[in-house]
């Protein structure tokens, strides 16, 4: 990373993550085992959930939805990243469905580190989605999409505007792909973040998108600050956000 970018941390801990050079990569956890994704891997590449470091991995937890799956931080009570496998069928089911849906606090998580209702109102930030509800193929899908665990505080017209369009723009790609096309969508706070509610919950500076179709072996990431003004810049590549997050998402080459 070059220095004007400074230091980048991910949710798991709202602690300081200085990137470093490929001669001092991170150590990192794997997350297939029983304490990990292994009732959905449906929702990686090759089956393979990402490699987190290790130092991130605190107060987290594995969470397996129907339609997508969440690595939570009890620290920031926000995702530290939402795994989805998209395809063109699904999407066209998703067509057809109401959107639909009350925001509710899952119960499999610790109270402490679970993020309310309270925390959000009031606070002038949309409950935004990280696996957005129109990529929900039914019912019972888009439900649990309105899990808390499953939103992160985000600027109402960056929701409605910026990051809309991205999330449309990923639904166009596959709707246009040969196969399934996976998606890590998550959000990432500088040094200095703020919070809301009560619950103190986290309020990320940025927020991320990684598109992989594994028929092209191509992938890339769209990175965007979580603010009303942010306007949508050409994507970054798979190699950069593993340098800006010090997540390995994807178990094939860079």
């Amino acid at each position: 990373m070059t220095p004007g970018r400074g230091l980048a941390v991910l949710t798991a801990a709202l602690l300081t993550l200085t990137v470093c050079s490929a001669q001092a990569t991170p150590a990192r956890t794997s997350l297939t085992g029983a304490s990990g994704f292994s009732a959905c891997p449906q929702f990686f590449a090759d089956a393979k959930p990402p490699l987190v470091p290790t130092h991130l991995l605190a107060r987290t937890k594995a969470l397996c939805y129907d339609g997508f799956a969440i690595l939570y931080s009890g620290k920031t009570k926000t995702p530290v990243f939402v795994a989805q496998r998209l395809s063109k069928e699904g999407l066209l089911q998703a067509r057809d469905e109401a959107r639909s849906g009350s925001f509710f606090q899952d119960a499999r998580l610790p109270f402490a580190d679970r993020a309310t209702l309270e925390d959000y109102r009031g606070s002038g930030y949309d409950r935004g989605h990280m696996a957005p509800a129109g990529d929900m193929a039914n019912a019972a899908m888009m439900s649990q999409s309105f899990s808390l665990a499953n939103i992160v505080p985000q600027a109402p017209i960056n929701n409605r505007r910026a990051w809309a369009s991205i999330e449309k723009a990923t639904r166009k790609y596959v709707m246009r792909a040969a196969g399934p096309v996976f998606a890590i969508t998550g959000p990432v706070y500088m040094s200095g973040s703020q919070s809301i509610g009560p619950g103190r919950v986290a309020v990320p500076s940025h927020l991320f998108k990684l598109v992989y179709d594994p028929a092209t072996k191509r992938a890339w990431a769209h990175w965007l600050e979580n603010s009303d003004t942010a306007k949508v810049a050409k994507p970054i590549s798979y190699a950069e956000l593993v340098e800006r997050t010090g997540i390995k998402f994807l178990s094939v080459d860079d």
